[in-house]
């Protein structure tokens, strides 16, 4: 199969490539994920610090993101890393950056990019916090989270302590930015876990003698933090003004919503061993917990679970938000319907998601059209925190297959993960996972960290045999990359999908922001709205499908780039 690269550089400095295939589409074949790391020469391996300590941190991290730092058009990927603990031996390990280099491969170019820096990382998030066409990244550590401004010629700087945005808490997880006062300047809301140092560490045991992991509720609970982006590259601690002071909270995943529709972004926590939160946003700079009248503070049961990624999308088609929550072994995945009147209802305990739930632990977690018909799937990372917990349940595992649930519509999920190929069904010890285009062949991948063990790429191989808009905002009233946007794609039989460009979600990462539509069959998208954070509404279409489409606030379609046909891939 060959193909005709063509380079076209926009004004606005985002670079198009016009994939040409020569080759009439294939016959339609099953659908695989199949395990890229090696071909990808994605060489990371995740590091704990454990060393007999049995500190709690040992147990968590550690996220990932696909982001395209350099604005070449293709996706790069961020691993976030831990390094040994004080006073123990070895070399430093780092988070890394992996540029793609655009024939399915990428290269390790961190140290070029000035990210080499040691720390207790969980977490990042990436965005274009200064508005200035680069996209910036904050990385949460334990100890001192950092911000890494873009300088866009390749490299970062850490701008933390000029920018006041290393925040209050001792254990920082999930990070996301997003602009909840709507002045077109993205602010930063960050999950904090429980008050720990090594310090402060305690000893738990299980037969008196042994010193174990211990469980949240061993240590006091940290308050989220909220910064407000001033607009002059500087951040203020608005947490406690806000109304989001809650030293009890135990976050570890966050996840944008706008719970009510009156266009103000709202924000959900994933919560450990606490209620999960559900913050409306008033309006005024404020915010109010609605979650335990919402009906997402606790399970079925009435008790909090131990939630730890999040996500929020329309899978039902309804036409509001529905939030997703990964819990832990012997507590199922949360799966709250949004029925209207404020309320969520746990389809989860009824459906396929809770019964294949029930003994696996669920960190990186989101909704995405992996098979592109038109209707949002679900993907979960799974693996539990203590490495011989078999010992003691012999039923649950350390390392877990990953779950893939197929969104059949009429709120119906089915499995799938065993027809997805061998790869996606090895167990392994997930934390952190997002989903992103990398080789843009048009189907969605995905990028999974695992605790002190290699990263896993799956490369999604057939999912383009359906057809699919890609959409990517920018703002220019609003925030430049758009975040706070809901974009929705009508195709020509009418069915509608839609979702906001967000940063966040999962568990500690972040997926591409640019949005992916299935279309199934359809040869077109009929139209594309988007309403932008400053309510501007931009229309467009009919669209040509395999294509992704730039939108400029006011200005509409600025730019397309076409995609592989169904049945075509980009890289071998």
């Amino acid at each position: 199969m060959r193909f005709r690269l063509v380079a076209v550089v926009l004004t606005v400095g985002l670079p198009v490539v016009l994939i040409q295939g020569t080759a009439s589409s294939q016959s339609r074949r099953p659908i695989q994920f199949a395990d890229g790391t090696a071909h990808a020469e994605l060489e990371f391996h995740h590091n704990s610090g454990a060393f007999g300590k049995k500190y709690l941190p040992e147990t968590m991290g550690s996220g990932c993101a696909f982001l395209d730092y350099d604005r070449d058009g293709w996706l790069d990927a961020f691993l976030v890393n831990m390094t040994p603990w004080p006073g123990q031996p070895g070399e430093p390990t780092y988070s890394a950056l992996f540029r793609n280099d655009r024939d399915g491969t990428f290269t390790n170019v961190t140290r070029e990019a000035g990210l080499a820096v040691e720390m207790y990382g969980q977490g990042v998030t990436a965005a274009d916090y200064d508005n200035d066409g680069w996209v910036d990244l904050y990385v949460t550590a334990i100890g001192g989270s950092h911000l890494f401004r873009n300088l866009g010629d390749g490299s970062f700087e850490d701008v933390t302590a000029k920018a006041g945005a290393g925040g209050p808490g001792t254990f920082p997880t999930s990070a996301m930015f997003f602009d909840y006062d709507r002045d077109g300047h993205l602010d930063l809301v960050v999950a904090n876990y429980v008050t720990w140092s090594v310090e402060g560490d305690l000893f738990c045991t299980l037969d008196g003698k042994t010193k174990s992991y211990c469980t949240p509720e061993s240590y006091k609970g940290e308050s989220p933090t909220l910064l407000r982006n001033r607009g002059d590259g500087t951040f203020e601690d608005v947490t406690r003004a806000a109304g989001l002071w809650n030293p009890a909270s135990k976050a570890l995943g966050v996840a944008l919503l706008d719970h009510d529709g009156d266009g103000w972004p709202d924000f959900a926590l994933a919560n450990d061993t606490q209620p999960n939160k559900l913050y409306r946003n008033n309006g005024d700079g404020t915010f109010s917990d609605v979650g335990m009248g919402a009906g997402i503070a606790f399970g079925e049961t009435g008790v909090a679970r131990a939630g730890m990624g999040i996500d929020a999308a329309d899978y039902s088609g309804g036409g509001q938000t529905s939030i997703l929550i990964g819990n832990f072994s012997n507590e199922m995945i949360g799966l709250y319907h949004y029925e209207g009147d404020g309320l969520y209802v746990d389809e989860a305990p009824i459906s396929t998601v809770g019964r294949s739930s029930f003994l696996t632990l669920a960190f990186g977690i989101f909704f995405f059209d992996y098979d592109l018909d038109g209707l949002f799937d679900i993907f979960a990372g799974n693996g539990h925190v203590a490495d011989d917990i078999a010992a003691v349940q012999p039923t649950v595992q350390h390392a877990q297959p990953p779950h893939v649930f197929r969104n059949l519509g009429g709120h119906r999920f089915e499995e799938v993960t065993q027809e997805l190929g061998p790869a996606i069904s090895r167990p392994i010890v997930a934390r952190g996972a997002a989903n992103g285009d990398f080789d843009n062949d048009g189907d969605l991948d995905i990028l999974v960290n695992t605790n002190n063990g290699p990263a896993v790429l799956y490369r999604n191989e057939g999912g383009n045999q359906s057809r699919f808009v890609r959409v990517k905002t920018i703002g220019t009233r609003s925030n430049r990359d758009g975040i706070g946007a809901r974009v929705t794609v009508t195709r020509p039989d009418g069915h509608r999908q839609w979702r906001f460009v967000h940063t966040g979600s999962s568990y500690c990462s972040q997926s591409d922001t640019a949005l992916t539509f299935g279309l199934g069959d359809h040869d077109k998208a009929e139209s594309v709205e988007v309403v932008w954070p400053s309510g501007q509404v931009d229309r467009l279409g009919p669209i040509v499908a395999n294509q992704i489409v730039f939108v400029q606030e006011g200005r509409g379609l600025l730019a397309s780039k076409t995609l592989p046909r169904p049945g075509q891939r980009l890289v071998p």
